[in-house]
């Protein structure tokens, strides 16, 4: 059996990963990783884990009958040994319904050793997938892992246990939870079974991410978006690529890359993408000047969403831009970044930079109040949406422009 067949990745010096026969992998789930920190909120990405059980639940937005999952140490400062890992289905909780856990493998051999800075890709395992279909993903870590690369604001659960408990089905060692996801960044699905292969990402910040949503319900917009082409057009690759507090123009380490300069790891990386919406640059105008990041000028947006258009369009993908949406009474939230907001969305509508524009600032605003968030679309904080301010934004695509 050949590499590509075995499904078996390539790691490269940079840690990106060859896509093999990547006509046949469409992406079920994803998710932006990022440097370990405190975040926003405990985690348990700068102590790592050592002798310890990992368990995640993601839902896929696609289907199929065989599955592969990518494992990051993208930032990782020593070689990450996963001892063993499995795939059942979502129970509750950390449960995994009785007699569906499966071992997965990499390479045929039941560990890895992923190098610093490298992903890899465990073997396909047969597995029939339906779309919106929750997958709970279990890794055993004996060794001292170092500080985790991981995802800060999953809005879901990750479970953790002492010892070995991979062989567990009922959830009940792991007492520990997190509000984050560890190495874990990629599901991808093959065969036959529901999805097109012309995959959509959607690339920005917390909004795309989908802080303030409620936790372990797929209320995000892109798990609506999902939902959207399930009961209409039939189910379609839908990728989330958000991270919170992300900036179009600056990286720090709490915050991820900035957009310009992960796009090509985090998007042009995905297999059969055919699309991107880019929802970012309220974190450039809202944190710019404080601390250790400089003042962003509207023209350095509008650079910056160039550079990621310039990008997209050079690997052939239709690049949609969204307006930013309403944020008066953030917290950090001044008349001066309001204006800064109001320039660039008229850039975003007028420019024809962007193939098609949805304008979400129009759909979320508070008539009363075009600069706040319409209360029912509020999530409390007056930056981030509620549940059904994520889901108006989800119909308010234009599906058959994606």
């Amino acid at each position: 059996m050949s590499v590509a067949d075995s499904g078996a990745p390539i790691t490269t010096e940079a840690g990106s990963v060859e896509r093999l026969n990547g006509k046949a992998w469409r992406g079920g789930w994803s998710t932006s990783v990022q440097q370990p920190g405190r975040g926003l909120f405990p985690n348990w990405s700068q102590q790592g884990f050592q002798q310890q059980t990992l368990r995640q639940v993601v839902r896929v937005s696609v289907g199929g009958t065989s599955a592969r999952f990518k494992l990051s140490n993208r930032y990782g400062t020593a070689p990450l040994k996963v001892t063993g890992a499995t795939v059942g289905r979502t129970d509750k909780g950390a449960a995994v319904r009785e007699d569906t856990s499966r071992p997965l493998a990499f390479g045929k051999k039941e560990s890895v050793t992923i190098p610093a800075g490298g992903e890899v890709f465990t073997d396909a395992v047969p597995l029939r997938v339906r779309a919106l279909e929750s997958l709970t993903i279990t890794l055993y870590l004996h060794e001292p892992t170092g500080p985790a690369t991981y995802h800060m604001a999953a809005s879901a659960t990750a479970y953790r246990a002492t010892g070995d408990q991979r062989p567990d089905e009922s959830g009940k060692p792991f007492t520990e939870t997190s509000a984050s996801w560890y190495y874990l960044a990629d599901v991808e699905v093959r065969g036959k079974g529901d999805g097109r292969r012309d995959g959509v990402v959607t690339f920005g910040d917390s909004i795309t991410d989908g802080m303030g949503s409620t936790i372990d319900a797929n209320n995000r917009y892109p798990d609506d978006l999902a939902e959207r082409f399930v009961r209409e057009e039939g189910p379609r690759s839908i990728l989330n690529h958000g991270i919170s507090g992300n900036m179009v123009t600056v990286g720090t380490p709490g915050t991820g890359e900035s957009g310009v300069d992960r796009f090509a790891k985090d998007v042009l990386a995905e297999p059969g993408i055919r699309t991107v919406i880019v929802l970012e640059g309220i974190n450039d105008i809202g944190l710019g000047g404080m601390g250790q990041i400089p003042d962003v000028s509207v023209e350095q947006l509008i650079a910056g969403h160039r550079d990621i258009i310039r990008q997209a369009r050079a690997k052939g993908l239709k690049v949609i831009g969204s307006t930013l949406v309403p944020f008066k009474g953030a917290g950090y939230y001044t008349d001066r970044g309001e204006t800064k907001r109001d320039e660039l969305n008229r850039w975003i509508r007028t420019s024809g930079a962007y193939d098609e524009v949805v304008d979400l600032d129009k759909v979320l605003a508070d008539p009363a109040d075009e600069d706040r968030l319409l209360p029912a679309y509020d999530s409390g904080d007056h930056l981030h949406p509620s549940d059904a301010g994520y889901h108006a934004m989800a119909e308010a695509i234009d599906i058959d422009e994606l």
